[in-house]
């Protein structure tokens, strides 16, 4: 998301500042998701401001899997997860609150989506310091701002602070997916995950060649911003949890 502008309030009264830099809204909303972000959105928003016992409990069908997508953007790839196991309940983050409609969207067609998708429409490090240790079954962050000016790659999304937040929350053996567009902030990536003491202790790197992360997965939907990404060269990276020894 393009933008300069920091938002210090932290949603549900977290006592954390938000440290998200970006935009919040873009162009007007329709009467209709107006009212989707005021009657339905309340009923689906994680509250941060203190800590959740138990992710799964969140939803209102029970669920086997917790998965947490920070930037669903439109949420593309957040929708085709949740149709495809009725098993998974998915937590996702998103700011900018035009995606965010989208996704209300989707579930006011098809409700029954809304049982197993919760939303947190804040700073993704307001939720992850709410979620207990070893909660998440699979972590996705698909296609971050790369702030590329290197005065804000302090606001980069994965970088040194939030490594290991994603530690912490996902479990031994958990997935993360990461994909970049950026070759900028795919080598930061690969710095922070792989050499920078701590985080290289915490995860493996699942990707063996070239034609391990030039490929998504199959169960990897494509979404509209990947598509603008192929005109470059989209990077796909699978890392697990490393189990304690």
């Amino acid at each position: 998301m393009a933008g300069d502008e920091g938002h210090e309030a932290g949603a549900g009264g977290s006592g954390r500042p938000s440290k998200f830099f970006g935009r919040r809204k873009g162009k007007g909303l329709k009467a209709s998701q107006q009212r989707l972000l005021a009657e339905t959105l309340p009923r689906l928003q994680v509250a941060a401001d203190a800590p959740i016992a138990d992710p799964a409990a969140l939803f209102d069908a029970p669920v086997e899997q917790v998965w947490l997508e920070i930037g669903f953007g439109a949420g593309e790839h957040l929708l085709v997860q949740a149709r495809a196991d009725p098993a998974v309940g998915l937590i996702g983050c998103e700011p900018f609150v035009n995606g965010v409609a989208k996704v209300l969207q989707a579930i006011d067609g098809e409700p029954a989506l809304g049982r197993r998708i919760r939303l947190f429409a804040d700073d993704a490090r307001l939720l992850l310091d709410a979620l207990p240790p070893a909660s998440v079954d699979r972590l996705f962050v698909l296609f971050p701002d790369p702030w590329p000016k290197r005065r804000h790659w302090a606001r980069r999304i994965v970088g040194p602070e939030t490594i290991p937040a994603f530690a912490r929350v996902l479990k031994p053996g958990a997935l993360m997916r990461l994909a970049t567009d950026h070759p900028g902030y795919l080598r930061w990536m690969l710095f922070h995950l792989t050499v920078a003491q701590g985080a290289r202790d915490a995860f493996d790197w699942l990707d063996e060649g070239p034609s391990d992360w030039a490929a998504r997965e199959p169960d990897w939907p494509q979404t509209r911003y990947e598509r603008k990404a192929l005109a470059g060269r989209p990077t796909y990276l699978r890392f697990r949890r490393r189990r304690a020894a």
